[in-house]
Protein backbone atom coordinates (compact mmCIF):
# COMPACT_ATOMS: atom_id res chain seq x y z
CA UNK A 1 0.00 0.00 0.00
CA UNK A 2 1.89 2.73 -1.45
CA UNK A 3 1.46 6.07 0.43
CA UNK A 4 1.69 9.72 -1.07
CA UNK A 5 1.02 13.50 -0.10
CA UNK A 6 -1.64 15.80 -1.78
CA UNK A 7 0.87 17.29 -4.01
CA UNK A 8 1.19 13.76 -5.49
CA UNK A 9 -2.59 13.32 -5.79
CA UNK A 10 -2.96 16.93 -7.56
CA UNK A 11 -0.03 15.70 -10.17
CA UNK A 12 -0.99 12.33 -10.81
CA UNK A 13 -4.45 12.81 -11.08
CA UNK A 14 -4.68 16.29 -12.63
CA UNK A 15 -6.50 17.75 -10.32
CA UNK A 16 -6.60 21.20 -8.71
CA UNK A 17 -5.58 21.10 -5.07
CA UNK A 18 -9.13 22.76 -3.89
CA UNK A 19 -10.70 19.97 -5.58
CA UNK A 20 -8.81 17.77 -3.20
CA UNK A 21 -9.52 19.46 0.03
CA UNK A 22 -13.17 19.74 -1.13
CA UNK A 23 -13.62 15.71 -1.62
CA UNK A 24 -11.13 15.21 0.94
CA UNK A 25 -13.75 17.02 3.31
CA UNK A 26 -16.54 15.87 1.87
CA UNK A 27 -16.24 12.41 2.29
CA UNK A 28 -14.95 10.89 -1.21
CA UNK A 29 -11.10 10.99 -0.57
CA UNK A 30 -10.48 10.00 2.36
CA UNK A 31 -6.31 10.48 3.79
CA UNK A 32 -4.66 7.78 5.58
CA UNK A 33 -2.72 9.74 7.95
CA UNK A 34 -0.25 12.51 8.36
CA UNK A 35 3.27 12.64 7.63
CA UNK A 36 4.40 15.93 9.44
CA UNK A 37 2.24 18.69 8.81
CA UNK A 38 1.12 16.69 4.54
CA UNK A 39 -1.70 14.62 4.46
CA UNK A 40 -0.83 11.42 3.25
CA UNK A 41 -3.15 9.48 0.52
CA UNK A 42 -3.09 5.57 -0.29
CA UNK A 43 -2.59 6.01 -3.79
CA UNK A 44 -4.65 2.79 -4.89
CA UNK A 45 -7.95 3.90 -3.23
CA UNK A 46 -7.54 7.97 -4.53
CA UNK A 47 -6.62 5.99 -7.68
CA UNK A 48 -9.87 3.51 -7.53
CA UNK A 49 -11.89 6.78 -6.70
CA UNK A 50 -11.21 9.26 -9.08
CA UNK A 51 -12.10 6.60 -11.57
CA UNK A 52 -15.19 6.15 -10.27
CA UNK A 53 -15.93 9.91 -9.48
CA UNK A 54 -14.80 10.59 -13.31
CA UNK A 55 -17.13 7.92 -14.45
CA UNK A 56 -20.16 8.87 -12.85
CA UNK A 57 -19.57 12.69 -13.08
CA UNK A 58 -19.52 11.71 -17.27
CA UNK A 59 -22.87 9.89 -17.02
CA UNK A 60 -24.29 12.93 -14.86
CA UNK A 61 -24.45 12.16 -11.42
CA UNK A 62 -24.28 15.06 -9.30
CA UNK A 63 -21.41 14.83 -6.27
CA UNK A 64 -23.91 14.49 -3.91
CA UNK A 65 -25.17 11.31 -5.58
CA UNK A 66 -21.12 9.79 -6.03
CA UNK A 67 -20.31 10.22 -2.55
CA UNK A 68 -23.84 8.38 -1.18
CA UNK A 69 -22.14 5.61 -3.93
CA UNK A 70 -18.93 5.73 -2.67
CA UNK A 71 -19.47 6.01 1.18
CA UNK A 72 -23.31 5.43 1.61
CA UNK A 73 -23.81 8.49 3.11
Amino acid sequence: MKKISAQDVVKKFNIKYHTLNYYTVIGLLPFSGRSGNQRMYDEGEVRRRMVEISRLSQEGYPLSLIRKKLVGI
